[in-house]
């Protein structure tokens, strides 16, 4: 039986023929949605820089156990235990303050105070008036001096506190 499942997967070949790389890829995507949820949900959504690079990481490294370019069953391990590695900073920056869960997950950036742009902060993230009016007209602001803070948070939106 081993034998077919090791044909079947071209586990023990140097050359994968299309059928068997669409076998792998159908094994690798049941086996990734088990270790996704092993995880946390929150992997795939709009979240942090830590979030979306291992993302990037995960989907890199699984397309090379369906293309056969790494083992198939050590790559699926490497997957897991990013995962969990994943699930385990994400507890500790969430159980902790300090510097490792600013590390891990940022922290905000104020964008506008009172009414008043913060030119420099909008420079050293890159965001230009531009991104700031956007984020405005989303929230019904029409003009700055409307707005008692804006934030640019950890997720890559902004978000408006209007004056009251």
């Amino acid at each position: 039986m081993a034998d077919l499942f090791d044909t079947a997967l071209g586990l023990d070949e140097s050359t994968l023929t299309w059928w068997q790389m669409s076998l792998r890829a159908v094994v690798v995507f049941i086996v990734a949605l088990v270790i996704i949820q092993l995880g946390n949900q929150r992997i795939f959504g709009k979240n942090t820089a830590f979030d979306i690079v291992l993302g990037i990481i995960y989907g890199s490294i699984l397309s090379r156990a369906i293309t056969g370019n790494s083992p198939c069953w050590p790559t699926l391990c490497a997957t897991l235990v990013l995962v969990l590695l994943h699930r385990l900073m994400a507890y500790i920056a969430y159980n902790t303050s300090g510097p490792f869960g600013d590390l891990i997950k940022g922290t905000p950036v104020l964008l506008v105070k009172e009414g008043q742009v913060l030119e420099k902060k909008l420079k050293e993230n890159s965001l230009t008036d531009n991104d700031l009016e956007e984020a405005m007209r989303k929230k019904g602001v029409l003009n700055v001096e409307d707005i008692q803070t804006a934030y640019l948070e950890r997720s890559g939106d902004i978000s408006i506190i209007k004056k009251s």
